[in-house]
């Protein structure tokens, strides 16, 4: 994705607090992570799940893209739960 800005969406900013994410962090991920689902009917933008890791523990950022005016959208960001997620942080639990 070639972007010019990347915001951050009040929940995001709210949910790093909560979760002792840094801006840094999340966007290392965004930079150095794997896309693991794509959102392309997402409204108003499509979006992807992205993991990464950081400080030797997974993250997972939801980002989100306007193509018309080049710019991410940050919308969530967590430490993914392994009673949800597999072992490899890519793979929702059945």
């Amino acid at each position: 994705m070639d972007y010019k800005r990347i915001i951050f969406s009040g929940h995001a900013i709210r949910q790093m607090f909560n979760r002792g994410l840094k801006k840094r962090d999340v966007l290392d991920v965004i930079q150095q992570g794997e896309v693991i689902i794509d959102y392309p009917d997402d409204t108003p933008y499509p979006s992807y799940l992205i993991l990464g890791f950081v400080r030797d523990g997974p993250v997972h950022v939801v980002f989100a893209f306007d193509e018309q005016q080049k710019t991410g959208i940050i919308v969530t960001a967590y430490v993914p739960d392994t009673k949800i997620w597999t072992d490899n942080f890519k793979t929702r639990r059945a």
